[in-house]
């Protein structure tokens, strides 16, 4: 799928004990949480964490404002640039 002739909006992700993910991209490829914050915490993994238990192969992938990517407890972190330099240049899956 080219992202750059999606119609539809991108799916979201929920359990019914409350756990979400923001956006996933392609067949479960990539799960996407944005967070408006600088430093991600243990909290912001829950529902990244719920979704990886049951897409085992999907990039989970947390968007911040983080100044540099790196990985926190099996996620990556992107500055929310990179994620979509990456997005556009088709990278994310």
């Amino acid at each position: 799928m080219d992202y750059h002739d999606c119609v539809s909006a991108f799916p979201y992700w929920h359990t019914h004990t409350g756990y979400e993910i923001g956006a996933v991209l392609g067949n479960v490829n990539a799960a996407i949480e944005i967070k408006s914050c600088q430093e991600e915490c243990p909290r912001h993994l829950r529902g990244l964490k719920a979704f990886g238990e049951e897409h085992p192969n999907a990039r989970l992938i947390i968007v911040s404002l983080d100044v540099a990517p790196r990985t926190f407890n099996n996620a990556e972190v992107m500055p929310a640039t990179h994620f979509l330099q990456e997005l556009w240049n088709h990278k994310i899956y």
